[in-house]
């Protein structure tokens, strides 16, 4: 039996659904005219102002035309379009890398959010799985700005509430084909928050000829090459230590001999010392001058690497209590420990004893020596654990082209290659050892979203450079 509860309408019928006895209709209630203008109101209030903090610029220029057309007339509102598109040519051609960051660059943004981003929206998340159905009702991920250069365009998502920035990763090939780009890498600066990067043209398809000297001794970072924005880039090789992998002519040599180059004024001065493993006795022996140590064979190796650990254990017994970084004097210069193939030391040496040597100096010196200013950047082709077991020990890597997807992960790091670092698709010509020499991907520790990298190609004729005006006597550290 129904009861009619006061001060309400419910009429009950009889369900012929087995497990419903009664299916009761939903009530009906009237709602008040000034209600819903209030609503209509503020959503539109909360539209424009919307509209002017993302688009402000294209919100000015269609009121100012809008209210001088109303006021002046047409005439006069063409008269001053016309004054303005002028003063602002004349000024970019004056200055046409302001131009560039204030007016192509915003422009072109605002046409890509519109035509490209905007319009195909809902429909490429929505088939990308990146959209939700709560209660009959879609959601789709906040398109917040799109901010383009020459290269890429940068599209920022306010993600719905419940996702991760790994379903965007999983999805960036969905994303990428559907907005017809290249590719798509994920960034998340901060929660709830993803950037997808999509390049439109390729800033690394070119060599990157050898960066010029730095103007005066630096440490911490060094100018090896160009990233995918166009700018060049630096690597910090103070206060870290770096892995470079890569299979067989991908460019290893490029980051070697590009750090080399960008440290050599410091060493001049007696803030850097350079030491050299190289037991191939191919690449580093060609600039042997430039190092102040060199070692090729596997005992020398060893020996380097333990002279590497006294100075490290000399200098913590003197910094103990004293301080907590290493700052680069002529006293205590920054040593960077460079290892050409690693693998030929740890993996393929056949001396047991000696590769236990060997590894025990360089795990000492990856766990304690970047407080003391001893850094070890290391090369190699295959970054499989029982080749080099301690890679996760090095804080910065760089991926060259490597042959297997799964690669990718062992050097960046777990779900690197879903973020975008598609370091097995690197390009390879046989005909043109150039093509796709240098590019590589970089994960750094303290930004763990990898950027596409391409090291400058230092040439013989550019080392032999580097020997004439940079060698000096070696002296013992």
């Amino acid at each position: 039996m129904l009861r009619k509860m006061p001060g309400a309408e419910v009429q009950g019928v009889v369900s012929t659904t087995p497990d419903t006895s009664v299916v009761f209709s939903p009530m009906v209630v009237k709602t008040p005219a000034i209600v819903v203008i209030v609503v209509w109101l503020w959503r539109l209030v909360a539209g424009l102002v919307k509209a002017v903090w993302r688009h402000p610029v294209a919100c000015v220029l269609t009121g100012g035309t809008t209210t001088l057309v109303s006021l002046l007339g047409w005439q006069t509102a063409v008269i001053v379009w016309g004054a303005g598109v002028s003063v602002v040519s004349s000024w970019a051609g004056l200055w046409p890398a302001a131009g560039m960051r204030w007016v192509v660059w915003p422009a072109l943004s605002w046409w890509r959010w519109v035509w490209v981003y905007r319009r195909k929206w809902r429909s490429v998340v929505a088939v990308a799985g990146l959209g939700r159905v709560v209660r009959g009702r879609g959601y789709a991920p906040d398109l917040v700005r799109v901010v383009s250069d020459r290269w890429v365009d940068r599209v920022t998502v306010k993600m719905l509430d419940g996702q991760s920035d790994e379903e965007y990763a999983d999805a960036s090939g969905n994303l990428a084909h559907g907005f017809g780009a290249a590719g798509c890498r994920i960034s998340s600066p901060k929660p709830g928050w993803v950037v997808l990067t999509f390049p439109r043209r390729d800033a690394l398809a070119k060599v990157v000829a050898a960066r010029p000297y730095p103007d005066a001794p630096v440490v911490t970072t060094v100018d090896v090459g160009m990233g995918e924005n166009g700018r060049p880039y630096r690597l910090q090789v103070h206060g870290t230590h770096v892995l470079i992998a890569g299979a067989t002519g991908s460019g290893k040599g490029s980051w070697l001999w590009s750090v080399v180059r960008g440290l050599l004024p410091a060493r001049q001065v007696g803030l850097v010392r350079l030491w050299a493993l190289d037991p191939k006795r191919m690449e580093l022996s060609f600039g042997r001058p430039l190092f102040d140590r060199y070692a090729a064979t596997p005992e020398d190796c060893a020996e380097m690497l333990e002279g590497a650990v006294k100075v490290m254990q000399e200098r913590a017994d003197r910094y103990a209590g004293v301080r907590r970084s290493h700052v680069p004097t002529e006293r205590d210069p920054f040593i960077l420990v460079i290892v050409d193939e690693v693998a030929f030391l740890t993996a393929y040496q056949q001396d047991k004893a000696l590769r236990a040597r060997i590894m025990a100096a360089l795990a000492t010196l990856t766990t304690q020596g970047r407080a003391v200013g001893v850094g070890v950047m290391a090369a190699l082709q295959d970054p499989r654990k029982d080749v080099l077991s301690i890679r996760n020990l090095f804080p910065d890597r760089v991926a060259l082209r490597l042959d297997e997807p799964e690669q990718v992960d062992m050097v960046l790091g777990d779900g690197a290659r879903d973020r975008g670092a598609l370091a097995d698709h690197i390009a390879r010509d046989p005909a043109d050892p150039s093509v796709g020499a240098g590019v590589s991907y970089v994960r750094l520790e303290n930004a763990p979203d990898p950027i596409r990298v391409r090291a400058a190609y230092v040439s013989d004729d550019d080392i032999r450079h580097m020997v004439l005006q940079y060698s000096t006597v070696s002296e013992a550290v």
